[in-house]
């Protein structure tokens, strides 16, 4: 049965709700006032060490205010939908609001956009996943694992939420969504790991057997890594590393509050990467996670935020957007945000070259699976430190020739870039810390290696 309950999924309810507290708002005194509702539920099945051990789903709303009394804004949040909570919220709101600082450059809330239903955002494949579809899942990917004598660790999720956003400017945005993910870390003898995943709005068009075979086959194929010295190597880096070149990217440099505060890279017409690199954030497109509006209930807009290497736009939300005098591209999160807006759905252009093709072109370099916990050195330059994870291989000759072990990286992902020298066709959808991103692998010239690591 579905573990569905609550008001996930129903858009319609969540907009009620969203209409009531800025209803409220304005009677208590804002001038202004918008309501993020996100109705969620969401399900999880764990395994580990080849067995499932694990089946957890829960049931969650939030609720968040923002309470406009001129120039001065109050943001409180809540988890409660009755009128006590609600009652609470405004009251709590509207004191922030008159106890906080004026805002010198409050453009105010925005206003109100055509609605876009984005139906490719849901999937009743996912809303009425049942533990017994996860655990199916879990099954297939711990079977592959033992054909290969590797144990599985890992998970299969599942989530669906109705969205709402209302305010006083008429905007009234609602949709549901669905996401699921399956992913797996597989540990095998002498220091062989793997790992794989897939994410989907659907969840039954995971192939999780295709996922629990990656995994195993590449902890395998990773056993006895060899030390090498660290250096500068032509790569091939996977689909599961290119994810972490977007997000540092979005992260530090594609924000328009990162440009207005001097710490991006970004200048309008300046190359920053090889005419390979064409990367756009778009919250329509059906390959990866879709969203049709964003945390202030503006559409999203398709961005180009690099062509052919090329700086193009950036993501915008109201208030960074009414600085310069132009409309929110629809990428504001939730206030209170010093963060800025973020782009949230990056697509980076397919390319010509299979994957064996990639690996081919090289003469002698290495062949990167992901990379963990990456952190940045240099926001403006993008310079990020890390390690390469779950499987890293010496290629030579094009051929994989054996595993080495992890190597710690510090690189500027612009040099990266710079440097693509070749893009696959195929793509992914993978989550990263910003969201869903469709991503291909890439070949890369160079890439500095600067240490080496004591495990696998």
């Amino acid at each position: 049965m579905s573990e569905r309950h609550g008001i996930g999924g129903d858009p319609a309810e969540a907009l009620r709700l969203a209409e009531r507290v800025v209803a409220l708002a304005e009677t208590a005194g804002a001038s202004e006032a918008e309501a993020l509702v996100v109705a969620g539920e969401s399900a999880l099945t764990r395994f580990a060490n080849s067995e499932i051990h694990q089946n957890v789903a829960s049931a969650e709303v939030f609720v968040n205010l923002r309470f406009v009394r001129g120039r001065r804004v109050g943001v409180a949040s809540t988890g409660r939908m009755d009128d006590e909570g609600v009652r609470a919220l405004v009251e709590r709101a509207g004191d922030i609001a008159a106890n906080v600082e004026e805002l010198e450059d409050w453009a105010g809330l925005p206003e109100a956009d055509a609605p876009q239903p984005l139906e490719v955002a849901w999937s009743d494949g996912t809303a009425r996943a049942t533990p017994e579809l996860r655990a199916g899942g879990a099954r297939a990917v711990i079977a592959a694992a033992d054909e290969a004598g590797v144990a599985a660790f890992g998970s299969f999720s599942t989530d669906v939420e109705a969205v709402a956003v209302a305010n006083s400017k008429g905007i009234r945005a609602a949709e549901r969504r669905t996401t699921s993910q399956l992913l797996s870390v597989t540990m095998g003898p002498d220091d062989g790991t793997g790992y794989a995943e897939q994410c989907a709005v659907d969840a039954t068009t995971i192939d999780a057997a295709l996922v629990g075979r990656e995994a195993a086959d590449r902890a395998r194929s990773s056993r006895k890594p060899v030390a090498i010295e660290p250096g500068d190597y032509p790569v091939v880096l996977h689909h599961y590393a290119v994810v972490d070149l977007l997000d540092m990217l979005g992260y530090l440099g594609l924000s328009a509050l990162a440009v207005q505060e001097d710490r991006s890279f970004y200048e309008a017409g300046r190359r920053v990467g090889s005419p390979l690199v064409t990367i756009t954030d778009d919250g329509r497109d059906p390959a990866g996670l879709p969203m049709g509006f964003d945390a202030e209930g503006v559409p999203k807009q398709r961005l180009a935020l690099l062509d052919a290497g090329v700086c193009r736009d950036l993501a915008f939300d109201a208030q960074t957007a009414a600085r310069v005098g132009r409309r929110s591209t629809g990428h504001g999160l939730p206030a209170p945000n010093p963060y800025g807006p973020f782009p949230t759905n990056m697509v980076m252009s397919a390319g010509d070259a299979s994957f064996d093709e990639l690996v081919g072109g090289l003469d002698r370099g290495l062949l990167v699976t992901r990379f963990h916990y990456t952190n940045p050195v240099h926001g403006k330059r993008v310079i990020i430190t890390g390690m390469t994870r779950d499987g890293t291989f010496l290629v030579e000759g094009g051929r994989v020739v054996g595993p080495v072990r992890n190597l710690r990286f510090t690189m500027s992902y612009l040099d990266a870039l710079a440097g693509v020298e070749a893009v696959s066709r195929e793509r992914r959808c993978i989550r990263g810390f910003l969201g869903g991103s469709v991503v291909p692998s890439l070949r890369l010239s160079s890439f500095s290696f600067t240490g080496t690591t004591t495990d696998g």
